[in-house]
């Protein structure tokens, strides 16, 4: 009597394997999403394949995402701009702590529908400990520390957030800087000391002008933004430069950089943070900025520069689904000169190695197992590869 093959194959007119878009392929994997191999048209039979048209893609990396806030959607006007933006997000943190684990149970399970494996979270509270200790998706927790420019505050808030970072355990996390902004040198200072060398850190880095203003000339919304809290900002000297150049100075190239939003980032910008640190992912968040900023960043610099791009969803107060899909779609909306499979790269492959997930996500190799999506509405026209509007994410596994 034979044996019954445990593993499965299937074959897609597309098959997007972490890198290329291949044609004509089979993708055989167990019963437990394991990946065996990738065939070749020549070395399968369609008749033993199960067939799914249109494109086959590992599961996708949120890279940037603010779990703990999903109960704020909707309840934040888009268009604002950012320093209205955080002004409404502060004054509605505070609610029934039912109705915030209900949205964030909502939220990881809108994630895995929509093809999420893996994902790279802030956190400023302990809020989102329960669901991520269970959840099939696996996040890596950034705790995030500031302390609105107050060196001589910056003990008091560091013990907060270091308390926030215990308690998430055994988690995969770091203690990172929320933004160039709102962190002292002291609070870096801190951070750095935090950290073990292996360490991934994240940090939002230029999203609006006035974070570069703030820095070169002092002008800009943010002082006002910080003195609305009744700090003082008389002790802040502009340094010149754009914001991120503070940002390195109090950072140790050591460790692996999230920059995240990099909306107002200059070409000269990111050479020089890749000069500083050859391991720096940057992390657009395309729905989330037009939200909030209606703008995108120059997506040709950072290609120009060979900067490893990833994708995030950013928070459901700033967007309206937790779907990288959608983040893919308005990436080639609106910069429809990229490659298709050089934005799904970005959605699978570097944003798993950017959370240093990628053993196991991000592409189809024999040994990982990085979930399996099918996308039926893709396809290769005259004029390239076209992923419909309307295209939905179906997961095989």
């Amino acid at each position: 009597m034979a044996i019954p093959n445990p593993n499965r194959i299937l074959c897609s007119d597309h098959i997007f394997d972490g890198r290329n878009l291949l044609e004509g392929h089979a993708l055989v994997f167990d019963t437990q999403g394991q990946i065996i191999e990738l065939l070749s048209g020549d070395q399968f039979q369609k008749s033993d394949a199960e067939y799914l048209p249109g494109l086959i893609c590992p599961g996708f990396v949120n890279a940037h995402g603010h779990l703990e806030l999903s109960h704020m959607k909707g309840r934040v006007n888009a268009g604002t701009g950012l320093i209205p933006f955080l002004k409404a997000v502060v004054s509605l943190r505070e609610v029934d702590p039912a109705e915030i684990e209900r949205a964030i149970i909502a939220a990881d399970e809108e994630m895995w529908r929509e093809g999420i494996v893996a994902a790279g979270d802030i956190s400023n509270k302990r809020d989102t400990i329960p669901v991520k200790s269970k959840s099939p998706i696996r996040y890596f927790t950034f705790i995030e520390a500031f302390d609105l420019w107050q060196d001589t505050m910056a003990e008091t808030f560091y013990k907060g957030y270091q308390e926030v970072y215990e308690a998430y355990g055994d988690l995969p996390k770091s203690l990172s800087p929320h933004a160039p902004y709102s962190v002292s040198p002291t609070l870096f200072e801190k951070i750095k000391m935090a950290n073990p060398q292996a360490s991934i850190l994240s940090i939002h880095n230029q999203e609006v002008s006035d974070e570069n203003l703030l820095f070169l000339d002092g002008s800009g919304g943010f002082k006002d933004f910080i003195q609305g809290f009744g700090f003082s900002m008389d002790h802040f000297k502009p340094t010149g430069r754009n914001s991120v150049y503070y940002a390195m100075a109090h950072l140790e190239p050591k460790h692996q950089m999230l920059f995240v939003h990099n909306t107002l980032m200059a070409r000269e910008d990111i050479r020089s943070v890749l000069n500083w640190n050859p391991r720096s992912y940057f992390v657009s968040c395309p729905n989330a900025n037009l939200y909030i900023e209606n703008r995108l960043p120059r997506y040709e610099d950072f290609r120009n520069e060979k900067a490893k791009v990833c994708l995030g969803t950013d928070s459901l107060t700033s967007n309206w689904r937790l779907s990288i899909l959608e983040e893919i779609k308005t990436v080639l909306k609106y910069q429809a000169s990229i490659p298709v499979e050089e934005v799904f790269q970005w959605a699978c492959l570097n944003g798993a190695e950017a959370l240093g997930m990628e053993a196991w996500a991000g592409s189809f190799e024999p040994g990982k197992k990085p979930g399996i999506l099918w996308i039926q509405e893709f396809s290769k026209q005259p004029n390239g590869f076209i992923l419909d509007s309307k295209a939905q994410v179906k997961r095989i596994i």
